[in-house]
């Protein structure tokens, strides 16, 4: 019997004496992180915004098996929050969607939740009505056209089925409930809310595709009222991602047991406090960053080498060469390369393994946050 079979469905339950010290150890440590960010520069705390939210929407994409272009990701966020310095590579549609949907959910947190601000979100995720190679229903609740809404994880032909999600029929009726409780005063911590949003969306299932993402979408934006701000610092989805198989295994467990959901609320509790963790490696990045382009022999770049370094400051996979570099700037390869040689004689970049066409580069070792070289 799945969760959704219970009699007693959708009343969860779960052990406050579990959660107690859990919740009250996490909400000092947010509260912290925000008090870190407050008193960061106004341009500072844009920056680790927008890396913070770049890496939420590419991760929450990857856990559904879909990679986005980080570049066209972080330009589409940019443009939308009013950074032009950054909106420097032009995204597709596709793209803009997912950012839009993130941004709604995030910037917007305070605004009511309703059944068309939810079709608008999924129907943002599929501009073209296509999952893939197949039409899906965009804007509406699934149907029963595909039979039964089965959660899957893993590369098609060897999905693995992790539960089954309620039939069509119910979806009218449970998502006026969920709705309901969603935009109810709150009488449960924002954090212990986030997790039982997530939880009861991805249950429900209600959209043919997309339903991931909006779960996670929904724990961020309750997250952000929990903060109190719309600044965002942590990523939970980037953590997920990091811990994928755990997610859908206690997604699997839960579904499989009563309404007793504290196990899955101990492990969001504690997958976002290593959400924390991780942003503090991020930061440090954010603070690298800034710290670089004050350095002298940053002045005067054009646009197409701050892009270049910009790509390889926020981690850049693979190896850097000029062709790469020729895409990244939209230039031909002769420009490209005029452009990395300049970075190389002003000590910004560095050359790596190999050479001729391969020639990799990568940014100067001995530049750091003190602006001192080793």
């Amino acid at each position: 019997m799945y969760i959704h079979e219970q009699a007693d469905w959708p009343h969860f339950r779960w052990d406050e004496e579990s959660l107690l010290s859990r919740l009250a150890a996490l909400r000092h440590r947010q509260g912290w992180l925000l008090g870190q960010m407050e008193a960061m520069g106004f341009s500072l705390r844009q920056e680790a915004s927008l890396a913070s939210l770049t890496l939420d929407v590419l991760k929450s994409s990857e856990i559904e098996g879909e990679v986005l272009d980080a570049g066209q990701v972080r330009s589409s966020l940019a443009r939308r929050l009013g950074l032009d310095r950054d909106a420097l590579i032009p995204a597709d549609r596709h793209v803009d969607g997912v950012v839009e949907m993130m941004l709604d959910a995030t910037q917007h947190f305070d605004a009511p939740l309703s059944e068309e601000r939810l079709f608008g979100w999924q129907a943002a995720l599929f501009p073209e009505g296509r999952s893939g190679l197949h039409h899906i229903r965009t804007g509406q609740w699934r149907d029963n056209a595909a039979g039964p809404m089965q959660v899957v994880s893993g590369p098609m032909g060897r999905e693995r089925v992790h539960y089954e999600a309620p039939a069509a029929a119910r979806l009218e009726a449970e998502m006026e409930a969920f709705l309901d409780w969603f935009k109810a005063k709150e009488q449960t911590d924002l954090v212990l809310k986030a997790a039982l949003a997530h939880l009861w969306f991805v249950t429900l299932h209600p959209f043919e595709d997309g339903n991931g993402r909006i779960a996670r979408a929904l724990a961020d934006m309750l997250l952000s009222r929990s903060d109190g701000t719309a600044w965002r610092f942590y990523s939970m989805s980037a953590q997920i991602r990091v811990e994928r198989k755990a997610y859908y295994d206690v997604l699997e467990r839960t579904q499989k047991g009563g309404l007793d959901v504290t196990g899955w609320l101990v492990w969001f509790l504690e997958c976002l406090d290593r959400a924390f963790d991780a942003t503090e490696k991020q930061l440090a990045k954010v603070f690298e960053k800034a710290h670089f382009w004050h350095r002298p022999e940053a002045a005067g770049l054009s646009e197409r080498q701050r892009l270049m370094v910009n790509r390889l400051l926020d981690g850049f996979e693979g190896k850097f060469t000029t062709s790469k570099a020729a895409k990244i700037a939209k230039c031909s390869p002769d420009t490209a390369l005029r452009d990395i040689q300049d970075l190389v004689r002003r000590g910004l970049l560095v050359k790596g393994d190999g050479g001729g066409r391969s020639t990799a580069y990568e940014i100067a070792k001995g530049i750091s946050g003190d602006g001192s070289h080793d």
